[in-house]
Formats: structure tokens, C-alpha cells, sequence
């Protein structure tokens, strides 16, 4: 019930009201209809080509891209109802959206079967369009023709979720802008768009219920759909560009918090909120659209600080923190899905009028495509902070990151993931965190990447730190104590936090980061049998040398204060990209008794 409460009533209402309408088939949504739209959609670009621009080589023969991860394809269009990483798996385009199940171990994880459906493919070939590769242009034409033709409004998988409409609506938008076709646009796409729209309205406080980016992509979408309609003299164009702009003002100022911290709790997630936000500033400009808040804008530039301090600036990469589902927005680069520089850049332009990154470099591609000029001012040079609104300490020194998360929830978490800790030195991730693999996977995978055990923290008692109460809900949330602020103390940084759980375990984390060496300090206590100490370690040669862990430059060691400590290193797993996964070494700390134990960690 206190889980439940935190939920929020309004939102339990939003979402109980949804459900309750479909199953008594009273809903809005189920009496919607709508012509299937004829192309052509876009025709050859009349605009001059953007200087410096680079065409995306993905979505090519042999070139797919899902989920961040190369496959194999053709020329022709996908089955767009097909699970491609499970053969013969399909959904049925027969059956109404609504009658189609969100978790079918028989055509497994949907977001499977979604990925080609949110039409990444068609920035890649607009791209190349735009640079003069006019065979594209026919083929662009003929996959989206072939799409309308196989997902009818409103039957198949591909209709079941407001969000993967609303993120194929960005992606059409984006496409016109990048073929100079929105103020012109052609008959064949604003029925398209109009198709999609009529899709996402009636259902768009389900989205806000569930407080996540479903709510902002959706918003975002009818707001770019709607004034493009409107600017076309459709009626309804207005109303929906008007609720539209309304629910992303409404989801910046809930979900943002003061410090960036977006509700998620998710560098991933974040990505998508913060291109799907910037995304509509650039329409929005591109239109000559009235502006939005200050406090929409204040929140949006925080957003792009968070994002900046997680990502490294040599290689893009981030900590695999929160849910990871392989979902990316703005991708018009082919510097890959775990390269998050090109959306720090863009959203820096847009929310802070300055470059994240002063040098030239594929970061500066979608500026490039969207027009937009990059500022001669640098953003400040990053420092070591604590974010408290959203519970996450970042500790710099010298080469050397370090990230301490803990427990300051306002939204519901998506992972038991308290003091867990990460660890970056020059741009190589030491000690990591899972990821999340897969939403439709084995009990035993979600119940390993989702849990405390694939973290860098104490497992007490051989359980989560929160029980489990549904596929994507822990309760009752862990709240933090003990808080100490980032402290740079004469050439090392350091900071803490503690909770208690719901039996009584304690753990109390201090970090002290200096230029050679990580030293952390974990008192705990409450626990009945055992507390195990993990550290995830990046994938090498990891050998002991006495009791001390050696890979190269890399040595770890972990004491206690009493005895027996035991000291083993097994096998964990990791997921890098969702539906991939990759062994990794981890170091098990074993304690049967209240203790203080130390890692050290030099580099």
C-alpha cells in the first residue's frame, strides 16, 4: 500500500481508467478510424546540401541496425511483424492492437518486433537522399509504403503502444526536415501523420500516468504533429499542437527534477527524454513556434548537465545505470548506441547556448543536419557534484570517475541498484554495472539484472534490497540517510550515504577517489547470515596474487576488520545492449557477521 501510495493516486487513476476502458470496450481509443495513407511521402530535396554533412552507412544490405547491434538484411522491407532474434516467431495482424498480449513468451519480447517499426531506417536513407543517392529516395518511398500496407490503422503489434507511434511520428518530422519538406510537405505524409495522431491523443493520460518518457515522447509527438498539420490548415492540427505543448511543459516541470535528475532513474532513458525534448525545440524553431517556459527551459538545460556529467567525453560512453531497453531517438551519426556525445552536443546548443565539446567531431552531426550553428562558448569544464534531488555522487580526480548511486526516489525505481558504485579511468569502465538485457526474458534473467546481485554493492541475505512486486515494481522504496555532499579535500574527493532496509540490514558506503587509487569504505550491520561485497569487473585477465586481484595496471583489494573473509572470483554476466549479453568477472566479498570491509582499487 505505501508503494502504491508513492505511485501516485492520480496516476493509479489514469492508468486503472485505461485498462478499465478496454476491457469494457468503452474506450475512446477503440472507436478510432482511419484511411490507410498512399505515398508518394517524400520527393527529391530541392534545398542545398548541409556543408560537412555525413550520410549513416546502417540500414544498407547486410547493414541492419536493431537495437544498437549490426544484422544482416536485404534491400526489401523487414517483416514488420516478425521477431528477427527469435526465427518463426510472429504476431498477428489480424487482431486489433488492444487484443494483442504486452508479454507472449510464443513471439517473445515485442520490442522486438517494434524495432523496425520506429523507423530508424528512414533517417539513415534520408541522409543519404539528401547527399544525392536518389536510388534512396525510391526505396525510402517503397518501405514506407510497404509499412502502411502491412500495418493497417488499427491492427498489429505495431499500433498496441502510443509511444512507438509517437516516436515514428518524430522520426517522419525529422526526415522533413532533413529533405527541406516541411513547410511544403507532400498529401501522402501529413494523412501519415495525421493517421499516427489520431492514435496517441485518445489515450495520452495513460502515458502521463506511468510518470516515464512515454508522457514526454507522446507529447512531444502530437505537439510536432499538430502544429504541422495546423500549419496546413488542418482543424484539428490546433487542438492537438495545443495538448501537445501543454503535457510537455506539464512533464518537464514533474519529471525534470531541479538538479536534471529525470524520473527513471536511467542514463538511457534520459537520452530519450532529453533528444525527444530537443527534437521539438528544433521543430519548434524551424516553425517560428511561439517559446516555451523559462521553467521548461531551466529544467531541459539541468537535464543536459546530468547527461553531460555521465557521459565520458573521450569515448561517448556511459554508465550502464538503470534500465537500458537499446532505444535511441536522435541517431544521425554512425558513431554507434553507446556513444551519447552527439545528443549532450545538441541539447547543449539548444538548452545552454553553448558546445559540450569545442572540437570538431562527429558530435557535431546533427547540428550539422538540423541547421543549427555551434556556439564559440564551451560549457564549463565538468566538476566533481552531488545531485541529491535525484540521489547520485560524482567524484572526479585527476583520469579517474567515480559514481555512487543512492536511494532518492521519488518515481518509482526500475532496479535495486542502492550505493551501487561505478568506477572510470581514461574512458575504460573498471567496475560496471549490469544492465537490463531484456523486459520478456526468463525469471531468472529478470530477476538478475534488475537485482541487487548484478550490482557493485552489499547483497544482504541473499535477496534484493527491496522485494519485488511485478515485473517493473520494487517496494517499499529505500530512502537514504547519512548524505555527505562531494567534499574535495586537498587533491581527493570523497562522499557518503546509508540506508536501512525493510528487515533492519545497514549499509553505510564512504567513496575516497584519488588520482591513483579508489578507496571505498562499507560499514554494515542487521543482516541474519551473510552480506556479500561484489565488484563487476570490465573483462580481462583477472588473476590473485596473494589476496590482492591483479589485471595489468589494475589491482583491487578488499580487507575487513573481522574474520573469516570470504574471497572468490566467479563469473556474472552483463548486457551492453539490450537482448546482448557477455560474461565479466566479479570479485565476491563473503561476511557473516556485522564488519566494516575496505576495497581498495588502484589504477
Amino acid at each position: 500500500m505505501r508503494t502504491l501510495y508513492a505511485l501516485g493516486p492520480l496516476n493509479l487513476l489514469r492508468v486503472g481508467l485505461y485498462h478499465l476502458g478496454l476491457k469494457t470496450r468503452l474506450h475512446p481509443v477503440l472507436k478510432i478510424r482511419s484511411d490507410c495513407p498512399k505515398g508518394p511521402f517524400f520527393r527529391a530535396p530541392c534545398t542545398a546540401l548541409p556543408k560537412d554533412a555525413v550520410a549513416r552507412c546502417s540500414w544498407q544490405k547486410n547493414h541492419a541496425l536493431y537495437f544498437g547491434i549490426q544484422r544482416d538484411s536485404t534491400l526489401e522491407p523487414p517483416d514488420w511483424h516478425a521477431n528477427p532474434f527469435q526465427p518463426d516467431a510472429r504476431t498477428s495482424v489480424e487482431k486489433c492492437w488492444w487484443q494483442i498480449p504486452d508479454f507472449d513468451p510464443e513471439t517473445g519480447d515485442i520490442k522486438s518486433i517494434w524495432e523496425a517499426s520506429r523507423f530508424d531506417w528512414l533517417l539513415a536513407m534520408s541522409e543519404r537522399v539528401a547527399l544525392g543517392e536518389r536510388t534512396e529516395l525510391t526505396r525510402l518511398n517503397h518501405w514506407l509504403q510497404d509499412w502502411t500496407w502491412q500495418n493497417p490503422p488499427y491492427l498489429g503489434a505495431n499500433w498496441k503502444c502510443g509511444q512507438e507511434a509517437s516516436i515514428r511520428v518524430i522520426h517522419l518530422a525529422l526526415t522533413a526536415r532533413i529533405l527541406g519538406q516541411v513547410s511544403q510537405p507532400e498529401p501522402g505524409l501529413l494523412a501519415l501523420i495525421r493517421m499516427h495522431l489520431t492514435r496517441i491523443a485518445p489515450t495520452i493520460k495513460y502515458a502521463i500516468g506511468q510518470a516515464n518518457n512515454h508522457g514526454t515522447s507522446e507529447a512531444a509527438a502530437l505537439f510536432t504533429g499538430g502544429s504541422w498539420l495546423a500549419a496546413a490548415g488542418d482543424s484539428q492540427g490546433q487542438r492537438w499542437q495545443a495538448m501537445g505543448r501543454r503535457w510537455m511543459e506539464n512533464r518537464a516541470s514533474i519529471l525534470i527534477a531541479a538538479d536534471g535528475t529525470f524520473s527513471q532513474y536511467s542514463v538511457n532513458y534520459h537520452r530519450v527524454m532529453l533528444d525527444t525534448f530537443s527534437f521539438a525545440e528544433c521543430w519548434r524553431q524551424a516553425l517560428a513556434l511561439p517559446g516555451f517556459s523559462q521553467q521548461f527551459s531551466d529544467r531541459l538545460s539541468a537535464a543536459t548537465d546530468w547527461l553531460e556529467q555521465m557521459t565520458d567525453s573521450k569515448t561517448g560512453d556511459t554508465p550502464n545505470i538503470g534500465a537500458n531497453d537499446g532505444a535511441q531517438i536522435i541517431s544521425l551519426t554512425d558513431t554507434g548506441y553507446r556513444d551519447f556525445r552527439p545528443s549532450v552536443q545538441l541539447a547543449s546548443v539548444l538548452f545552454r547556448r553553448s558546445a559540450a565539446y569545442h572540437a570538431n567531431g562527429s558530435w557535431d552531426q546533427p547540428l550539422i543536419w538540423l541547421g543549427l550553428e555551434k556556439p564559440k562558448t564551451i560549457a564549463p569544464t565538468l566538476q566533481s557534484i552531488t545531485l541529491n534531488d535525484g540521489g547520485l555522487h560524482i567524484l572526479r580526480c585527476g583520469q579517474a570517475v567515480a559514481y555512487l548511486r543512492y536511494p532518492r526516489f521519488r518515481f518509482r525505481p526500475s532496479q535495486a541498484d542502492a550505493l551501487h558504485c561505478d568506477l572510470w579511468v581514461g574512458g575504460q569502465n573498471i567496475a560496471r554495472d549490469a544492465g537490463t538485457f531484456s523486459y520478456n526474458s526468463t525469471n531468472e534473467d529478470l530477476a538478475y539484472f534488475n537485482g541487487t546481485g548484478a550490482h557493485n554493492t552489499i547483497e544482504f541475505d541473499g535477496r534484493d534490497q527491496m522485494p519485488r512486486l511485478g515485473r517493473f515494481l520494487f517496494g517499499p522504496w529505500l530512502k537514504t540517510q547519512k548524505v555527505q555532499f562531494v567534499a574535495d579535500e586537498h587533491g581527493h574527493v570523497t562522499a557518503a550515504a546509508a540506508y536501512r532496509d525493510g528487515t533492519g540490514a545497514w549499509h553505510h558506503r564512504k567513496l575516497r577517489l584519488e588520482a591513483e587509487r579508489l578507496v571505498c569504505v562499507d560499514e554494515i550491520s542487521g543482516f541474519s547470515k551473510r552480506a556479500i561485497l561484489r565488484w563487476r569487473l570490465m573483462p580481462g585477465i583477472w588473476q590473485f596474487d596473494g589476496n590482492v586481484l591483479i589485471n595489468g595496471r589494475w589491482r583491487l583489494q578488499v580487507t575487513s576488520d573481522v574474520s573469516p573473509l570470504l574471497i572468490s572470483l566467479t563469473q556474472g554476466e552483463e548486457s551492453r545492449y539490450y537482448l546482448q549479453k557477455t560474461s565479466l568477472p566479479v570479485l565476491e566479498a563473503e561476511i557473516n557477521c556485522p564488519s566494516t570491509l575496505t576495497t581498495q582499487i588502484h589504477f
